[in-house]
């Protein structure tokens, strides 16, 4: 590579990193975040940790806020069989329906579709050594559970939840 081309080559790099740092100009790089960062009219729900610690019991902050586990066949909600919804239990936004509930033999609440998609916010957790998709509250951001795809049909998915993060609201 000649001096000219390299020079040419780093300009349009500095830039290019320059216009991304730049706030207006979000919108003509492309998001990575995808529909998560529109969150299609839900409002936040933002509070710190101290706040969160004194509305969930120790178990769901240490679930909902530390990205914590329950122990499979502990929660009540994995044998709950009537109508109505599972909200999430920091925010009470509507995350599952008992329409999409199943068993799926783990010991967690399992389900094969969020209510609304945009209810729910998916990223990745590398944690415990392993690739996993973790599934969000969209409004508090609480950490609910992941999701892996050997659901049944018609979405192939299983969102295994952990129930102390969930709420049932009987249908009426």
């Amino acid at each position: 590579m000649n001096r000219r081309n390299f020079l040419s080559s780093s300009l349009v790099l500095v830039a290019f990193a320059a216009l991304s740092r730049v706030s207006g100009a979000k919108s003509l790089l492309p998001s990575t975040q995808g529909e998560s960062s529109k969150q299609k009219g839900i409002e936040k729900v933002i509070k710190t940790g101290a706040e969160w610690k004194q509305l969930l019991t120790p178990e769901q902050y240490n679930i909902m806020r530390q990205k914590g586990t329950e122990a499979a066949y502990s929660s009540p909600l994995n044998d709950m069989h009537e109508k109505g919804t599972f909200a999430c239990a920091a925010c009470e936004l509507p995350l599952f329906s008992s329409t999409t509930k199943f068993d799926s033999g783990t010991g967690w609440p399992s389900f094969w579709a969020p209510i609304k998609k945009q209810n729910v916010r998916e990223q990745v957790d590398n944690s415990l050594g392993m690739t996993r998709t973790e599934v969000l509250c969209a409004r508090c951001d609480a950490h609910s559970g992941h999701v892996f795809d050997d659901g049944p049909k018609p979405t192939g998915l299983r969102y295994c939840m952990n129930g102390v993060a969930l709420k049932f609201v009987k249908k009426v």
